[in-house]
């Protein structure tokens, strides 16, 4: 069991699916943490900036659902290379862009890359593997995009001091321009099942979510909030606080222990129900809400990393995974872009809930008042308990 396992789930595509998704995952998050200052630096106002920053969120939420539909109706290679390149163009347009107007311009360029790489590269992992290990796979797959997502900011804000915004932003180009050669090798272009001859006669209908998706959309959302606050305003909520800890290491601390539990539990996402997963994660946000209320020391803060690990980390490689199980094999990419689309409106709220709270409440109820989120997990929990514990039964 255990060769045919070895065999059946690391081969060579699948491999390459999660390599081209780390550098092309990398390539957005190493950006990030730029573009503010990068925009101040070409003349946007901080709010023309904040526009700026935020366009790739917003076009992802208006264009998930065209993305999910364009990943079931076609080849997820030609999608796959076509967001690479629209990444690539947008990258490489922030280097030469001569002022914050067109900078603009190539981030709606990037955005549109971006939607369409997050949604197809896992659509057609899910393609590449025996559907009884597509929580396995969706397990490492996380966690290549949670290394991406930890080393990428690190690498970006320590290169841009030494040698400015546009130099350190080649780095970024030659990530997707890595992610776009790595697709070429590829041999399995997961190209949709030939539809009947009925269904061809009803023609292109555009469907905007996934249904059995929708719980585990509105459940990411729920849990994205605090962990993309925090990913927002740690720093400044460390500095408002006057702790002595050394707060660059949270999120290097996060992936670490992210990668021994995906490592150590990668057998149990085909095998345990969904109700075991949120129940854990559900007391971890918990505990790393109020150890992050309460921390003082270097040791606290990594217990709250840690318990981020277990409270976000393990439950968004749950959740995707839950999302394709559930959804019909022709509507496995809507499914995909139904929990990108939860991601994106928690990525987007919670910053705003962080700005909301530290600018009307003191510094100490910061994380405290987030805990507000569990008794709506437990809620959409409950009333959709069944459905989301059959997907493990079903496959």
């Amino acid at each position: 069991m255990a060769k045919e396992r070895k065999e059946t789930i690391f081969t060579k595509d699948v491999v390459l699916v999660m390599a081209a998704s780390f550098f092309f995952i990398f390539s957005n998050m190493y950006c990030n943490p730029l573009i503010n200052g990068y925009a101040q630096e070409l003349g946007a106002s901080s709010a023309f900036a904040g526009i700026i920053v935020g366009m790739m969120s917003i076009v992802a939420m208006f264009l998930r659902p065209v993305a999910g539909n364009m990943t079931d109706h076609f080849s997820k290679y030609t999608l796959a290379f076509l967001g690479g390149v629209l990444s690539f163009i947008g990258v490489m347009g922030y280097v030469i862009t001569p002022n914050s107007g067109l900078l603009l311009f190539f981030r709606l360029i990037n955005g549109l890359g971006y939607v369409l790489c997050t949604v197809c590269m896992t659509t057609w992992l899910s393609y590449l593997v025996p559907f009884n290990h597509v929580g396995e796979a969706m397990s490492f797959y996380g966690l290549m995009n949670a290394l991406a997502m930890a080393f990428a900011p690190a690498v970006s804000i320590n290169l841009y001091r030494v040698i400015g915004y546009r130099y350190a932003i080649i780095i970024s180009a030659l990530a997707s321009l890595m992610m776009i050669i790595t697709v070429q090798f590829i041999d399995n272009k997961a190209k949709p099942a030939p539809q009947p001859k009925k269904e061809k006669t009803k023609g292109f209908h555009l469907k905007i979510i996934q249904k059995d998706s929708l719980p585990i959309a509105f459940l990411t959302a729920l849990f994205a909030i605090p962990y993309f606050a925090t990913q927002a305003d740690i720093v400044t909520y460390t500095e408002q606080r006057h702790l002595p800890i050394a707060v660059g290491s949270y999120f290097l601390i996060y992936a670490v222990v992210l990668l021994g539990i995906r490592l150590f539990l990668r057998n149990q996402f085909d095998t345990v129900k969904f109700g075991p997963w949120l129940i854990i994660s559900t007391i971890a946000t918990v505990f790393y809400l109020i150890m992050l209320a309460v921390m003082h020391t270097n040791f606290e803060m990594a217990l709250a990393a840690a318990g981020m690990a277990f409270g976000y980390g393990l439950i968004y490689s749950v959740c995707q995974s839950t999302a394709m199980m559930l959804a019909p094999s022709n509507e496995r990419g809507l499914a995909s872009s139904t929990f990108f689309l939860g991601l994106d409106v928690g990525m987007t709220l919670g910053p705003v809930l962080g700005g909301v709270i530290d600018s009307t409440m003191p510094v100490k109820w910061f994380y405290p008042v987030m805990l507000v989120i569990i008794p709506f997990i437990l809620l959409i929990y409950v009333f959709n308990r069944r459905k989301l514990n059959s997907a493990v039964q079903n496959h």
